[in-house]
């Protein structure tokens, strides 16, 4: 599996540097259309390699998704901590009751297998 996996990796990688070299030429990156911008006054622009743009919005992306999922698995981590908090709750009640059982039994070999 190791193998397939830096297999997989130099495949992609190779790809990447690929998709850099194809796509060297730089572009405008503006922030409003022009129209709206001359009527905002606010005319913020950047020029990058058309490949970085790829990738940054690839990453963003990914990052934007990452969040999402997990601001969505909230109320499943949350019931997981709830129940696992009862869980140990309802685990050192048994605990105590069996010591409890045990002491007015007053049979401590007994008490000792139970636990």
């Amino acid at each position: 599996m190791r193998y397939i996996r830096y297999a997989f990796l130099a495949a992609l990688a190779v790809v990447l540097v690929t998709v850099a070299i194809a796509n060297r030429d730089v572009v405008t990156l503006n922030l409003l259309p022009a129209e709206l911008a001359t009527l905002s006054g606010v005319t913020m622009s950047v020029s990058l390699p058309l490949f970085v743009v790829i990738f940054g919005a690839i990453i963003a992306g990914l990052l934007i998704g990452f969040v999402w999922e997990w601001m969505r698995e909230y109320k499943h981590r949350s019931a997981a901590s709830t129940h696992k908090r009862e869980k140990e709750k309802l685990a050192r009640e048994v605990s105590k009751l069996k010591t409890d059982k045990a002491k007015n039994e007053g049979d401590e070999v007994l008490a000792l297998l139970e636990n």
